[in-house]
C-alpha cells in the first residue's frame, strides 16, 4: 500500500506548499494523511487528494481562515460556504469604502497644499470660482469667536469626537471648515455656527450630518494666522459692498493647512476665508 503513496515531501513539491504547510493542515483537520508510518511517524498521501489541496487553496483565495475552512469542509455544507463567503464579501466592501475614503482625504490634502503653494499673499482679496463640496459637522456647542484658540479647540476636539464615534479615520479630522450664518455674517456678528469636514457624498454615518455647499462665485481672503480671522473676514465683507457683490450663502473659514507641523505655534494656520456671491445683472 505504502509504494502506491507520495511522502510529504513529494507531495509538497507536487503541490507547491511547504512541508510545515501540510503538517499544519493535519493538525488542523483541513487533511489527514492516508496513511502514518507507525514506527517513524512520516506521512504518506494519495494522489487524489491533490483535489482537496486545491479546495483549500481556492478557499484560502477568497479570504476564509483555516479554521472556517476546516468547519466547512467537516460540515460538507455548500450553504455554509456561501454564508462565510457573504461575510467575507461585505468585509471586503468595508474595506474599499474605508479605502475609497482615505484616497479621498489624501488627494483633498494633496490640493490643499497645492493652492498654499500657489495662493497669493496672505491679505490678497479674490474672487474665484469653486466646486460644489461636501460637508459632515456638527452645531457648534460654543461661540469660539467670544473665547481664544482654546475655546476653538475645545470645539475641535467634540468634532473630532463624533468622528470617532461615526466611525471616521483619523486622516479626515485635518481639512477642518467652520461657518457663520449669512444673516449673522452681513450683520458684522461673529457667531460660529457649525465645525466640520471636507468629504465626499457617499460618506458613511449620520447622513443628517451631511450637507452640500454649493457651487459658484466666492468672495476670498487668505490668511496664515488664526488670529487674524476676525480682523479678515472684516476685510472681506468691505470688499464685497465695494463692489456690490451680494452675499447669497453662509461665511466658511477653511483650514487648508496647519502650520504646527513645521513650529509650535497654534496660530499658524493656512486659512481660506469664503463667502459665496452674486451680482446683479
Amino acid at each position: 500500500m505504502r509504494e502506491e503513496l507520495l511522502p510529504i515531501g513529494k507531495m509538497a513539491k507536487l503541490n507547491r506548499v511547504s512541508i510545515p504547510t501540510l503538517r499544519l493542515y493535519d493538525e488542523k483537520g483541513l487533511l489527514k494523511p492516508r496513511y502514518i508510518d507507525p514506527d517513524t511517524g512520516y506521512r504518506y498521501y494519495d494522489i487524489n487528494q491533490n483535489a482537496r489541496l486545491d479546495m483549500i487553496a481556492y478557499m484560502k483565495e477568497l479570504g476564509m481562515s483555516l479554521s472556517e475552512i476546516a468547519h466547512a469542509l467537516q460540515k460538507e455544507d455548500i450553504t455554509l460556504v456561501e454564508e462565510i463567503l457573504s461575510r467575507k464579501n461585505e468585509q471586503i466592501h468595508e474595506q474599499m469604502r474605508q479605502l475609497k475614503a482615505r484616497h479621498d482625504a489624501v488627494e483633498r490634502a494633496i490640493m490643499s497644499i497645492e493652492r498654499y503653494r500657489k495662493s497669493p499673499a496672505t491679505g490678497t482679496l479674490s474672487l474665484e470660482y469653486i466646486d460644489r463640496r461636501f460637508v459632515w459637522g456638527i452645531p457648534c456647542s460654543t461661540n469660539f469667536y467670544s473665547g481664544d484658540i482654546h475655546s476653538y479647540e475645545k470645539v475641535l476636539r467634540e468634532l473630532r469626537l463624533k468622528l470617532e464615534e461615526s466611525g471616521f479615520q483619523q486622516i479626515h479630522s485635518y481639512n477642518i471648515g467652520t461657518s457663520i450664518t449669512r444673516e449673522n455674517f452681513v450683520n458684522g456678528q461673529f457667531v460660529a455656527n457649525r465645525i466640520f469636514i471636507f468629504t465626499n457624498r457617499h460618506t458613511s454615518g449620520d447622513q443628517s450630518a451631511m450637507h452640500m455647499v454649493d457651487s459658484g462665485m466666492y468672495a476670498c481672503i487668505y490668511l496664515d494666522n488664526y488670529d487674524d480671522e476676525v480682523s479678515g473676514a472684516g476685510m472681506l465683507l468691505d470688499y464685497c459692498r465695494e463692489n456690490q457683490y451680494q452675499i447669497c450663502g453662509d461665511y466658511l473659514c477653511e483650514v487648508m493647512t496647519g502650520f504646527q507641523v513645521f513650529d509650535n505655534d497654534p496660530r499658524r494656520m493656512f486659512l481660506r476665508l469664503q463667502v459665496p456671491v452674486s451680482f446683479e445683472k
